[in-house]
């Protein structure tokens, strides 16, 4: 019977070497970063970078507009300019939409100076 090494071998191929781990880091690090450039392209709201909307909208931009660009240009899944802008302008797409539907579950002043009139008519118009 063969002797069984304590030791482990790290799998090569597809991270190049690096751990899973790291490379999991380094997606996030990645859709942080153009989430936080399309919020800056579009101009930041409050005069600050929502971190939490820079993570979804930079992760879920990279996936469906890095994805979609570099299938479409014929790059593959490598990591080529097509899908860093496609990476860009699918988070500049989840930004807008994102601000879009924040903006329409917000009340408007007239809503807020009805409730605060303390007539209940007014504040519950419907």
């Amino acid at each position: 019977m063969g002797r069984m090494s304590c030791t482990r071998r790290r799998p090569t191929g597809a991270t190049g070497g690096y751990s899973l781990g790291m490379l999991v880091l380094a997606i996030i690090l990645f859709g942080m970063l153009v989430g936080a450039g399309a919020q800056l392209i579009l101009g930041r709201s409050r005069g600050r970078i929502d971190w939490t909307m820079a993570i979804v909208a930079g992760l879920l931009g990279s996936f469906i507009g890095g994805l979609l660009i570099s299938l479409l240009a014929g790059d593959g899944l490598d990591l080529k300019p097509s899908g860093i802008i496609g990476s860009l302008a699918g988070a500049i797409l989840v930004t807008a939409g994102w601000r879009w539907w924040d903006s329409r579950n917000k009340p408007t002043a007239a809503d807020r100076a009805a409730k605060r009139s303390g007539d209940p008519r007014k504040s519950h118009p419907r």
